[in-house]
Formats: C-alpha cells, structure tokens, sequence
C-alpha cells in the first residue's frame, strides 16, 4: 500500500493499524479489530499469503471466521494467543476455508484450553468430529504423557441454518446463504451444505463477512448499513490465466473446464459486483480478501480496488496477510 494510500486510510473510518511487515500496535481494550489474518483464496498454497482466515477482536474477545492452511501460526504472528479463540465461524466447507481447524485444535488441546471451542457452520459438525478423528492417534500417544481431555468434550461443531447463529455480551451473529454453491440433484452435496455469509453486530461496529458468494439480494440486505464489508473478490480471467501458464487449464477437460468457468463466475465477487453490493448496502468501507494466485506473484491487487471504486464511493482497501483495522 503506497504512503498516500495510508494517510488516506489514516483519516477516515477505518484505517490500518500497521503494516504487516511491522510490529503490530496494541489496540484499545474495548477496541473493536479486525485482523486479516489469510487473505489467499483458492486450495493451492502460495508464498506469499495463507488461506482464508479473518479474526475480530471485540473488547478482547476473539471470535475467528474461516480457519484456512496456515492459521494458527498467522494468530501467534499477529499476536493473539490461539488458546483464547473459543468460537469459529466457518463460512463454507471448501479446504481453503478449513485446512487449520484441526491444527488450531489440537493446538489448543496440546497447550491446555480448559474451556470448550465451539466451531458454527454449514458441515461443522463432520468438520470437527472429522479433525478429531485425525487427531486420535495423536491424543493416544499423548495419553502416555499425562494428557487426558478427551477432544469431543473440548471440541463441538455446530450445524446452523440463515437466521441468527450465535449471541453473547459482545456480538450478536446473523447468517444468510450465498449463491456459491449449485450442487446437481444428484451429486453428494446436494441439499447438504450450504455457504453464509455473515453479520457481527458489536455494541460499537457492525462488520459482515462475506465468504465466498456470487452477489444476491439476501447479502445486500444483509450488508445494510455496516461499517465494514470484508469481501471475497475474484477474476477469472487473471486465474485462468495462471492456470494455462501451469499446465492444470489444459489437464481438465471441456466439461470440467466449463463447471469450473461457471463456478467462478457465477458463485464468486468480481469487484465491480463487490462495489455494486457496497453502494446498495451503504456500507461505509469495504476490506478487499480471498484473492486468487496471480502470475505476478507480486501482484497487490490494488487494480481491484480501482473497479470496485467506479461503484462505491466509500473507502475501499486490499487486504494483506496479518493486516490490522
């Protein structure tokens, strides 16, 4: 982000705390943060970011939303102590929203968590009964050292419907279903899960956490009037170009290349979509995230921004691992 971006960001709603590449400042107690902790989308593993992963922090409280590759070592780079989270919303069960559940688990098992963590999505509860599973052999051998929580009693997944998904004194969570998923009758997802989107209302902020969608009325409505938007964005072009730079555009043939196409466009946010969605919703700023590899592997993607402000007249940033507003 150039210097003239950061004074911009400095002086309106939201503005980053510090670059990622610097020590990270201590919020305010009561503050209410949002750390961007895997800003990657998609199942291959990059250098450069980790997979998708958002923490807010309200009044010290950690509430972790998708648990992508990667995000139990972005919590202790940020400086949160992973013990703390207790509840996990995970957004949809594709692996790059859910490769570190069982690491951020077991870390939590291993380093003495008292208190159960309760994991809320579409999936959770095969998600967590799965990482448990995984983990058992561990647990086993550990059983020789003195360990003797047992993980079903520490862990519990929680299946949720659109509607209101969780409440306590610091946020009350609501979720609707996105349009990412369009399982054939016959396929073995069908009528089984679902992808959400969805919105922390906090005694200070109301933040919204998109997932991965293609745009809908049920998430504009969602989205009225937040503060912040974090938002999946995606272009397909640029990703199908890194896939025939690599050989795997080539490797799928016509009738997957065609799902996949109507997948990404019709199930994903290009930022035009994301800047139409904002302005609709009249959210004040929205946190560009969830960007595919690109074949520059420097790329900022701050091109993005630039379509999503023809749009949406409010603040627009892009994301980076471990940033902090």
């Amino acid at each position: 982000m150039t210097k003239t971006a950061w004074m911009l960001g400095a002086a309106t709603f939201l503005a980053p705390l510090a670059d990622p590449a610097l020590s990270q400042p201590k919020p305010a107690a009561n503050a209410t943060v949002i750390v961007t902790l895997g800003t990657r989308g998609g199942p291959l593993p990059t250098r450069g970011r980790s997979q998708s992963a958002n923490l807010l922090v309200v009044n010290k409280a950690l509430y972790l939303v998708d648990a992508g590759d990667g995000v139990t070592r972005r919590l202790g780079k940020a400086g949160y102590d992973f013990r703390q989270v207790g509840r996990v919303f995970i957004t949809h069960a594709h692996s790059d929203h859910t490769m570190g559940l069982a690491t951020l688990l077991v870390s939590q098992w291993e380093y003495q968590r008292r208190e159960p963590t309760e994991v809320y999505g579409s999936g959770a509860e095969a998600l967590v009964k799965g990482a448990i599973a995984y983990l058992t052999p561990n647990a086993e051998i550990r059983w020789a050292e003195g360990k003797r929580q047992k993980m079903a009693e520490l862990f519990r997944g929680h299946d949720v419907a659109p509607g209101a998904v969780y409440q306590d004194a610091n946020v009350r969570v609501t979720a609707v279903e996105n349009t990412h998923f369009n399982f054939a009758p016959e396929s073995p997802g069908y009528g089984k899960y679902r992808s959400y989107s969805y919105r922390f209302e906090t005694p200070g902020r109301v933040v919204v956490f998109t997932g991965d969608t293609g745009p809908s009325e049920a998430l504009t409505n969602l989205a009225k009037n937040a503060d912040v938007l974090v938002s999946e964005v995606t272009v397909v072009d640029d990703a199908i170009e890194l896939l025939k730079r690599n050989g795997a555009w080539q490797a799928k043939s016509v009738a997957e290349q065609l799902s996949w196409m109507r997948h990404m466009r019709e199930e994903h946010m290009t930022p035009e979509q994301v800047g139409r969605t904002a302005a609709a919703a009249g959210v004040k700023t929205v946190v560009l995230t969830h960007f595919s590899p690109s074949i520059d592997r420097r790329d900022e993607y701050q091109r993005y921004a630039v379509e999503a402000r023809k749009f949406f007249s409010g603040q627009v940033l892009v994301a980076k691992d471990l940033m902090q507003f």
